[in-house]
């Protein structure tokens, strides 16, 4: 595998304490950087000390949002090892997100092995309090300095890193969302399916106005017949029905989270049926009303699931699984983190070693 250039911080940071961890605050010594230029590709890839990145006001970046990223984690094993979930599937969606944003795409094995030299130079860093982990954010921006409106010439692939706590740290507490009914997070044919900012960007609104109702999370709906579910928060959704889980369909307006193929495959693996369609607030509501809505949960990978208590749809409003965690929620949730931070078996080929 690639092996990148390190150029060695003077002085390292003290580790935070694990048990005050607050997500994307603290950041590790080191980052990895790689430019593109036009004719000449990805070139000089290198980890640096963590800092600054010199950009010209007029970078595309600013004015036209030409940029992707991703989110995944790095996880401290019993063993004092350090592991990865899945990190390919990452690659692969930040290229997917590439082609959409005309963003030359990253070789991906190079993309990996940057990925990984980081975080073995990073490993300190990693911390090994249950349900802690290392937070990776790899990213692309537009640098080219042009007040076009067109694809950049120039560009920066970044990454870095910040160790987080454990998301329930008081024990997994049901979340209570309400179906956006004004605001519209994407679009088939837009970015919706991308990891990108501005797709965050158009979510905030209706989130803060959800927040100022009692709500923790916005259960978006499609941007066209704007009755059919597509993503709640920044997460994919599931829903037990009637004994049947039932998810959207991705139809291009929905982000292919990792943690919801992962879902998937498991359930398959269980001989469970499964279905990924679309799905109404109607339908949905009316199962709940007829006692056949089971359990619902997000699943993404910050909290892996995020099971849901109750939902708001305009003057409706309903429990689902008494408010609390259901059984197979539970289930999805023990199995996935006990695969990530190497407590159970993992049959599936998902964890990659990479201390």
């Amino acid at each position: 595998m690639k092996q990148y250039p390190v150029h060695r911080a003077a002085a390292l940071k003290p580790k935070p304490d694990p048990d005050t961890l607050v997500f994307g605050k603290v950041f590790t010594d080191h980052m990895f950087l790689m430019d593109y230029t036009a004719g000449q590709g990805w070139h000089d890839g290198r980890i640096v000390p963590y800092g600054p990145i010199p950009l010209e006001p007029s970078a595309m970046v600013f004015h036209y949002a030409q940029e992707v990223f991703e989110g995944m984690k790095a996880y401290r094993a019993p063993d004092g090892g350090v592991q990865l979930f899945r990190p390919m599937e990452n690659v692969k969606r930040i290229n997917s997100s590439c082609q959409r944003m005309c963003i030359p795409q990253l070789p991906e094995e190079d993309a990996l092995a940057a990925i990984e030299q980081l975080v073995q130079v990073e490993a300190d860093w990693v911390p090994s309090k249950p349900g802690t982990s290392l937070y990776i954010r790899p990213f692309i921006i537009a640098t080219t300095p042009s007040l076009g409106v067109h694809a950049a010439h120039n560009y920066i692939f970044c990454i870095i890193a910040c160790p987080v706590g454990a998301y329930y740290a008081a024990g997994i507490n049901p979340v209570r969302i309400y179906v956006e009914s004004e605001d519209v997070r994407a679009v088939k044919g837009g970015t919706g399916y991308t990891k990108c900012g501005g797709n965050y960007a158009a979510s905030i609104r209706a989130g803060e106005r959800a927040e100022e109702n009692g709500y923790a999370q916005v259960l978006w709906l499609d941007g066209v017949h704007r009755k059919y579910i597509e993503e709640v928060g920044s997460m994919n959704v599931m829903f037990k029905i009637d004994g049947k889980i039932v998810t959207p369909a991705l139809t291009g307006s929905v982000l292919p989270g990792i943690t919801r193929k992962s879902c998937l495959e498991l359930l398959h693996s269980w001989n469970l049926p499964v279905e990924e369609r679309l799905i109404s607030a109607q339908e949905l509501f009316d199962a709940a009303d007829s006692g056949k809505l089971e359990e619902a949960w997000g699943t993404g990978t910050a909290a892996v699931i995020s099971p849901i208590g109750e939902m708001g749809w305009e003057d409706r409003h309903i429990t689902v699984c008494g408010g609390q965690i259901g059984p197979l929620s539970k289930n999805l949730y023990d199995t996935l983190t006990g695969i990530q931070w190497g407590n159970l078996p993992d049959p599936f080929g998902w964890v990659v070693k990479v201390v």
